[in-house]
């Protein structure tokens, strides 16, 4: 599976982005999908995911309420909707995509693919 991420940015706090995540190679419906954030000097962090199966999806408490996983079967796309952002919120964000997420959902050894990053930029 190859992934492509886009949709990055410079935000106002209080603003919105929307992260796609396009795949390649394979549909997303055999896979579960996660956004991870990184910023320098820190671990990668889990932002959010959905399984496999698409019926079920995870937050980070951080983006809960605020941030939306979904993905579109028929584009092989999966998104990042995220709304009141906020300065903590700034990042690179990587999607990636695994067979088998289920209860390690939010490490990165979870996921076999990894798509390349996409910087998110909320200005105060």
């Amino acid at each position: 599976v190859q992934l492509q991420a886009s949709g990055g940015g410079l935000v106002q706090a209080g603003g919105s982005l929307r992260l796609s995540c396009a795949a390649s190679g394979r549909t997303f419906g055999n896979y579960g999908v996660g956004w991870f954030r990184q910023t320098p000097g820190k671990e990668r962090e889990f932002v959010a995911a959905f399984s496999r199966s698409g019926s079920s999806t995870f937050y980070a408490d951080s983006v809960k309420g605020r941030f939306t996983i979904s993905r579109d079967i028929a584009k092989n796309t999966a998104y990042l909707q995220m709304n009141t952002l906020k300065p903590e919120d700034t990042a690179v964000y990587y999607c990636a995509a695994g067979r088998s997420i289920a209860s390690s959902r939010s490490t990165p050894t979870a996921y076999a693919y990894w798509g390349q990053e996409t910087q998110v930029t909320v200005s105060s």
